[in-house]
């Protein structure tokens, strides 16, 4: 027993002192172990040796020895503890860190020490990077002083260091990142563009701060605390709780900002990021000490969730609402359809997030739409979505409100034209998004037929008096006189035709084409065979061509200038 004494006290005393019989400034110094490690099972002994004394004799004055120089070597640890942690500070960066663990496996007791800084870097020499050499070789230090001293219940001081830079670095970590403590009314008193700046740092903070700079703190306090639970949860929990609370609080306080509909996507990627991270969150705060942690993660995804139903509901409300009355020049794409058509596309985009959201939460319909509307909602494949049928809907309140719309023109074939336009204009953007998955191919089919409808009801109205200029047969044989006002009819008729609607507009090139070629087709055909029927007969007769104002390919010359709104 007294030689184990003299022995830890020859080793303990020697870097006590201020002489220069050491070699290094630190015994966790270069790459050399062989006196770190002699330090510590000289510890180790002294401690098993006052073990003995206190079962034999606790007044034993060689126990007051022992006594004396185990707290000359906690102290000494505890000085080698900071200054490992302190000039390691870039080498015991998170990323650092996880890269490390991904390499090895932390390892589980005091005495694997012997081995592990050795072996492992000898094995792993050629294949890390020197940061990662010196990170794992810091690491290995930090863990077996930890294991030392939890072992000699002397931990305290060490503890106390350890959070106080760790912490420092992960503020600092966080604040590089651009996560700032920031209070509900500094939120709400912001202007959008400066909050939604903040969003946009905010949402890449949150990966780098769960995936990198927490999870490799955790990784680190599990590794060096690997000795005791208590103080692995303590350390950790003090370290990371502040910053993650300033980190986490953020959304909610962005979801109880004012409602309005360009807030929407901004919060639905508050909501993805945070449903992304969840499996993270809660495997890194998963101790009782961080559940304040997970609680805020939770709370900021139930009201972020109800704050995206709000605006949903309110977006619904804004479209069944609008109150615009003045025609769109030429029957061209509202205002409303663009808007509404291209938040809906935006909006499904996030059709997966929006399904969790929406979960448990039936659509409601209160509304006065006439009820042959909800047949379409019912009729849709997808009607036991119900996420799908909430898109259904809002195409469905674009689509009433544009019925409402076309009332306005006073040129029954320009509503016709218009609704045609704007019902392409919507499928169109239906077809080419993610909406086609929520609203389905036969939703996309029977609406491209409706356009159809529509655009053969404006030729009717468009064209029919063009058309009606003209004989049934336009071959039969009729009087000079019935030749002059069917000659005249057709002038007037198309003359008419042209001038009103060389400033109607068909933005859709597909369906401008076929319009187009659907009038020819009916009206060149006849009017060429009319022509060559009765124009010899009729200039004989007439002894002039003044009444004949059109040969039959000037008609499709004029047919192609029509839908673009030039006037």
């Amino acid at each position: 027993m007294d030689e184990n004494i003299d022995n830890a006290q020859s080793l303990i005393e020697k870097w006590d002192s201020d002489n220069n019989v050491k070699s290094s400034p630190y015994l966790f110094y270069g790459d050399d172990r062989r006196e770190a490690r002699q330090y510590l099972d000289a510890v180790k002994v002294l401690q098993s040796t006052m073990h003995v004394f206190i079962s034999k004799n606790s007044a034993s004055e060689k126990l007051v020895r022992a006594q004396i120089l185990m707290e000359k070597a906690m102290k000494w640890l505890q000085k080698e503890f900071y200054q490992i942690l302190f000039s390691n500070r870039q080498y015991l960066d998170p990323e650092s860190v996880s890269t490390h663990s991904s390499r090895t496996s932390t390892v589980s007791s005091f005495s694997d020490f012997e081995d592990e800084l050795e072996d492992e870097l000898r094995a792993t020499k050629e294949s890390i990077s020197e940061m990662e050499r010196v990170s794992a070789a810091a690491m290995a230090d930090l863990k077996a002083i930890a294991d030392c001293m939890i072992s000699a219940g002397y931990v305290k001081g060490c503890v106390k260091i350890y959070k106080t830079i760790r912490k420092s670095i992960v503020n600092e970590g966080l604040y590089h990142l651009g996560v700032e403590k920031t209070s509900l009314s500094q939120i709400q008193k912001m202007e959008w563009e400066v909050l939604e700046y903040k969003i946009k740092n905010w949402l890449n903070a949150v990966r780098v701060a769960v995936k990198t700079l927490f999870y490799g703190e955790m990784i680190l306090c599990d590794h060096v605390f690997s000795a005791s639970d208590s103080i692995r949860e303590s350390c950790f929990s003090e370290i990371v709780g502040e910053g993650a609370t300033w980190l986490f609080r953020f959304p909610e306080f962005v979801a109880k900002c004012k409602k309005s509909p360009e807030k929407m996507f901004r919060t639905l990627d508050l909501y993805a990021a945070i449903s992304d991270l969840w499996s993270g969150i809660e495997s890194i705060f998963s101790f009782d000490s961080t559940s304040s942690i997970r609680a805020l993660a939770v709370n900021s995804l139930i009201k972020l969730g109800d704050s995206v139903r709000m605006i949903f509901a309110d977006f619904d409300s804004a479209i069944q609402k609008d109150l615009s009355k003045t025609p769109v020049p030429g029957g061209g794409i509202h205002p409303l359809t663009r808007y509404v058509m291209n938040y809906v596309v935006f909006l499904a985009d996030y059709s997966e997030i929006l399904a969790v959201i929406f979960a448990g939460y039936p659509l409601s319909v209160q509304s006065p739409l006439p009820d042959s509307y909800f047949g379409s909602l019912e009729s849709t494949d997808v009607a036991s979505s119900s996420i799908s049928v909430r898109f259904v809907w809002l195409v469905l309140v674009l689509l009433c409100k544009l019925d409402g719309k076309a009332e306005f023109y006073k040129d029954v074939a320009l509503s016709y034209l218009f609704l045609a336009n704007n019902l392409q204009y919507v499928v169109v953007k239906v077809r080419n998004s993610n909406l086609r998955f929520l609203l389905c191919e036969d939703w996309v089919a029977k609406h491209g037929e409706k356009v159809k409808n529509y655009a053969v009801n404006y030729e009717r109205v468009g064209w029919g008096k063009v058309y009606s200029s003209l004989p049934e047969d336009p071959t039969a044989d009729i009087s000079s006189e019935q030749t002059k006002q069917c000659f005249l009819r057709l002038n007037g008729s198309f003359e008419e035709a042209y001038r009103k609607q060389t400033t109607w507009i068909v933005p859709d090139p597909k369906l401008r084409d076929e319009i187009k070629i659907s009038v020819a087709r009916r009206l060149v055909p006849a009017y060429r065979a009319f022509y060559e029927k009765h124009r010899v007969g009729f200039n004989r007769e007439c002894g002039s061509e003044s009444l004949v104002r059109y040969l039959p390919e000037n008609l499709d010359n004029y047919l192609s200038d029509l839908f673009f709104g030039a006037g």
